[in-house]
C-alpha cells in the first residue's frame, strides 16, 4: 500500500494541509469540532507525521538527548524514565546514551547527539568531565553532578545527608557510622559534608567523625556490603549502633553484611539509605531512606532546555530539597 501523506488527510477532511498541521501541533486557532474531525481521519488512515520532515521545516527536532554514566544504576534508570515522561508532556522524545563514566566517551556521545540535531542535552557528567571541553553547539543542562561553568540542577545532597543523620541522632544514636561515596564524586563529597555537619556538635564528634566510623565505597550493592563488614566486624561496644549510607544500594548491601554477622535490624543496628529508589520499599525490613525528588529534577531539566522556565545560571544551580521516608530499618539504640 502507498504511504499515507498529509495531503491525503487534508483531501479527505476537506481542509488545507496547513490546517492538518495546526491540528497536529494543537494550535488554538482550530475549532474543537474541526480538530476532532481531522483527528478521526488521521486515525482512520493510520497517518503518522514524518519527524525528519517536520524537523527540517521547523528547525526543531523535538528530540532531547540524555547522557548518563551507568544505565544499571537504579537512580539513573529512574531519572531517564522521568525525563522521558516530562519530555512527552511537551511533545518531545528522548535519545538515551551511556558514557560508562568516561569523559572521552562523553565527548563522543555529545557529538553523536549534536549530529542528530537534538534540541538540547541533559547530562549527568562523568567524574572526570572537568578534563574535557565539550562542544557548545547544543544547549546542555547538567543534572545531579554539578560542574562549574554549566547550568546545573540537583538535589540538595548536603542538607539531605544532614537530614538523615539528624534523624538518627533524634532516635538517640551517637555512634553513627557513615558509608561515603567515591572521593572524586561531587554528590559524595556533599553527602560527607552533610554527615559531618550533623555530627559536629555531638559529644566526642572528633572521634566519631574519624576514619574508624567512615568507610569509602562505590555506590553499588557489593561495595556497601564490603563497607558494612568493615564497620560491623568489631566488638559490640565499638561498632556503630547506626549507619548512614550514601546510596540505597549501599544500604541494602550493608543490610546483607549485618544479616551475615547475625546483627538484627533495627534491634541492634539502624540503617538509613539515600536516593529513594523503588527498591528501597521492597526490602525486608523496608529501608528508611532520604529520597531525592527525581521526577522534579527531570522535569526541571527538560523545562530549562525547552525554555519553559529560566535555565539555572552557571554560578547558581537549582537545588531541590530531599525528604526522609521512614521505613522499618531504624529504631532507638539498645544499651551496650
Amino acid at each position: 500500500m502507498p504511504k499515507v501523506g498529509i495531503r491525503d488527510v487534508a483531501k479527505l477532511a476537506g481542509v488545507s494541509t496547513g490546517t492538518v498541521s495546526r491540528v497536529l501541533n494543537d494550535h488554538p486557532s482550530v475549532t474543537m469540532e474541526l480538530r476532532e474531525r481531522v483527528r478521526g481521519i488521521i486515525k482512520e488512515l493510520g497517518y503518522t507525521p514524518d519527524p525528519s520532515a517536520r524537523s527540517m521545516r521547523s528547525k526543531v527536532s523535538r528530540l532531547i538527548g540524555i547522557i548518563i554514566p551507568d544505565l544499571t544504576n537504579p537512580f539513573f534508570a529512574e531519572l531517564v524514565q522521568s525525563a522521558e515522561q516530562a519530555a512527552a508532556n511537551h511533545g518531545y522524545n528522548i535519545i538515551v546514551m551511556t558514557s560508562f563514566d568516561q569523559a572521552a566517551k562523553e565527548v563522543n556521545r555529545i557529538g553523536q547527539l549534536t549530529s542528530r540535531k537534538v534540541d538540547g542535552i541533559i547530562l549527568v557528567p562523568s567524574n572526570d568531565f572537568h578534563t574535557i571541553t565539550p562542544p557548545k553547539a547544543v544547549p546542555i543542562v547538567v543534572v545531579d553532578r554539578l560542574m562549574p561553568g554549566y547550568s546545573g540542577i540537583a538535589a540538595d545532597h548536603r542538607n539531605g545527608a544532614r537530614l538523615g543523620v539528624e534523624y538518627l541522632l533524634k532516635l538517640g544514636h551517637r555512634r553513627i557510622g557513615f558509608i561515603s561515596g567515591p572521593t572524586h564524586s561531587v554528590p559524595a563529597k556533599d553527602r560527607l559534608r552533610g554527615y559531618l555537619d550533623a555530627m559536629e556538635h555531638v559529644e566526642g564528634s572528633q572521634k566519631i567523625a574519624s576514619a574508624p566510623l567512615i568507610a569509602e565505597a562505590a555506590f553499588d550493592y557489593e561495595s556497601g556490603r564490603s563497607a558494612g563488614n568493615y564497620l560491623l566486624a568489631r566488638a559490640r561496644n565499638e561498632r556503630p549502633t547506626a549507619i548512614f549510607t550514601s546510596s540505597d544500594q549501599q544500604a541494602i548491601g550493608c543490610m546483607r553484611a549485618a544479616h551475615d554477622l547475625g546483627i538484627p535490624i533495627p534491634a541492634a543496628l539502624s540503617i538509613v539509605g539515600f536516593d529513594g529508589i523503588p527498591l528501597s520499599s521492597m526490602t525486608t525490613p523496608r529501608l528508611t531512606t532520604v529520597k531525592q525528588p527525581i521526577q522534579k529534577l527531570a522535569a526541571a531539566a527538560v523545562a530549562a532546555l525547552l525554555d519553559k522556565q529560566p535555565a539555572p545560571s552557571t554560578d547558581s544551580p537549582v537545588l531541590f530539597a530531599c525528604e526522609l521516608s521512614e521505613g522499618e530499618t531504624t529504631s532507638a539504640p539498645q544499651p551496650d
